[in-house]
């Protein structure tokens, strides 16, 4: 209880409470766990629900006309998934897919309006919470189409790192298992691209790289080098 409770509290929207009314808002919740390659919705599923991430990391894909799923997110502890929906959609847009051993918070759309209703501060935080992560798919979009494949397999690293990186001023590694062709995916490019580049990376100490495995040498100098 106490870990959900941490959870709740570190989330952008549900931190906006006070300590006193969070064990409220945590019984309108539920858990729910996942194995890595497990599906927490569907795109296309009835938007029946917001969910919080507690523990491990999940990727959001989108199908494409052409039969592909395109990554468009990669969310971990704290991290919101179907803001939009609990607040109207009718159906989810993307499939959510574990990516590590995972426990997500479920609420439901009428148990997170209660929330609302209740507490008018946290309305606040869920729409400036939905800003900027729109603001973020918006910058993902400008990179998508202004930037070198190279710059943009790079800004995807630097996303993983900032939502799921472990380390301090040194390495930061990655901790669940990315592949070349979800990196791919999420940069734009093909899965070939991405392995000459890590490779590049590699000789020049910017990455390390085991099998399934990614931790950045060099935050900064991977970020001046893609603003380049």
């Amino acid at each position: 209880m106490s870990v959900r409770l941490q959870v709740l509290a570190n989330s952008p929207i549900f931190g906006a409470l006070e300590p006193a009314d969070l064990p409220e808002v945590d019984r309108l919740c539920a858990a729910h766990f996942f194995s890595r390659g497990e599906n927490v919705y569907f795109a296309g599923d009835d938007a029946d629900a917001l969910y919080v991430v507690a523990q491990g990391a999940l990727k959001l894909s989108r199908p494409s006309p052409d039969g592909y799923d395109v990554l468009v997110d990669v969310v971990g502890p704290g991290d919101f998934l179907g803001m939009l929906t609990a607040l109207g959609e009718v159906t989810f847009a993307e499939t959510a897919t574990a990516l590590a051993e995972s426990c997500v918070l479920r609420f439901t759309s009428q148990a997170f309006r209660a929330v609302l209703n209740e507490h008018p501060h946290v309305t606040l935080a869920a729409l400036d919470a939905v800003s900027e992560r729109l603001a973020a798919a918006r910058r993902v979009v400008r990179e998508l189409a202004a930037d070198t494949a190279e710059q943009r397999i790079g800004a995807a690293l630097l996303r993983l790192a900032e939502t799921l990186g472990e380390g301090g001023a040194g390495p930061v590694h990655i901790p669940v298992v990315i592949t070349q062709a979800e990196l791919a995916s999420m940069a734009g490019t093909t899965p070939e691209t991405v392995s000459r580049t890590l490779s590049k990376w590699r000789s020049e100490n910017l990455v390390q790289t085991s099998r399934g495995s990614i931790a950045i040498t060099d935050p900064a100098a991977l970020a001046r080098m893609i603003q380049q």
